[in-house]
């Protein structure tokens, strides 16, 4: 399901399109978000202040309790491509993530990149977004080559956008790179249900409101390579599963964060 040129494509940009990755798994896919929507997890929220037409949607870390998520999971060529696109040995589970726009959601997604607000850090980690809705306009944006970048930008709250962690100097402020086409190559694909981004946490991205007739129910599953450790973080992460025991360099415990291949 992936080629070598999407591999380097990866490795390079951060982020490149494969069609039709969960093609066969959509409507499991439909069916794992509605069951979701219906019975939200303890971290799910909507993304919108009073006053805000639509509703944005977002839920994580259900995996465990959604029968088609776990389907997904452990019966589609997911593992074996980011394996190859990490170029790990192994592939390890960390969270699903769920992000619904309805119609009429102007509201964007931030830019951001996953890594500043998760407890584990290293190279060999990819996610892929999955929508199983046709998306034009609303379609994730990604920015090449910023998986790469020295500093990480500094996390925010996407219903307000203040800064999720106080800004220490080891973060760089968050970007705008429609301010600054010549500095920031966006990529951004018009997908078909089914069709993946696979991306690095490290990539900065980000996605316009939802002005199409349309809804824009995307499934997210985030996984870890080899090198992927539990490190801090100057606060709360996210997710931020408490409890867990880990200390910094320590691989993620197994039971928690099964292998899948």
């Amino acid at each position: 399901m992936v080629t070598q040129e999407q591999i380097e494509a990866y490795q390079r940009d951060g982020a490149v399109l494969i069609p039709g990755l969960f093609a066969d798994r959509v409507e499991v896919i439909r069916a794992g978000i509605e069951r979701n929507m219906a019975d939200p997890g303890p971290y799910a929220a909507e993304n919108l202040q009073d006053g805000e037409q639509g509703r944005f949607f977002d839920d994580y870390c259900n995996w465990d309790r959604i029968p088609e998520f776990q389907q997904v999971i452990h019966e589609s060529d997911a593992a074996d491509t980011a394996r190859a696109l990490m170029g790990s040995k192994r592939v390890q589970m960390f969270h699903d993530h769920v992000l619904v726009k309805e119609p009429g959601t102007a509201k964007p997604t931030p830019w951001h990149q996953d890594a500043p607000y998760y407890f584990v850090d290293g190279k060999q980690m990819v996610s892929f977004w999955v929508p199983v809705d046709p998306v034009e306009d609303a379609s994730l944006r990604l920015v090449a080559g910023s998986h790469l970048w020295e500093k990480p930008v500094l996390p925010t709250k996407w219903l307000k956008e203040d800064n999720f962690f106080p800004d220490d100097g080891t973060y760089r402020p968050v970007p705008d790179p429609d301010a600054a086409p010549l500095e920031f190559k966006v990529l951004e694909w018009k997908m078909q249900p089914g069709d993946a981004v696979a991306f690095h946490y490290k990539t900065l991205h980000g996605a316009r409101g939802n002005l199409e007739a349309k809804r824009r129910r995307a499934f997210s599953l985030r996984l870890l390579g080899d090198d992927a450790r539990y490190v801090e973080r100057p606060g709360r992460t996210s997710p931020p599963y408490p409890g867990h025991g880990m200390v910094p360099g320590q691989k993620l415990r197994e039971d928690w964060f099964p292998i899948l291949s």
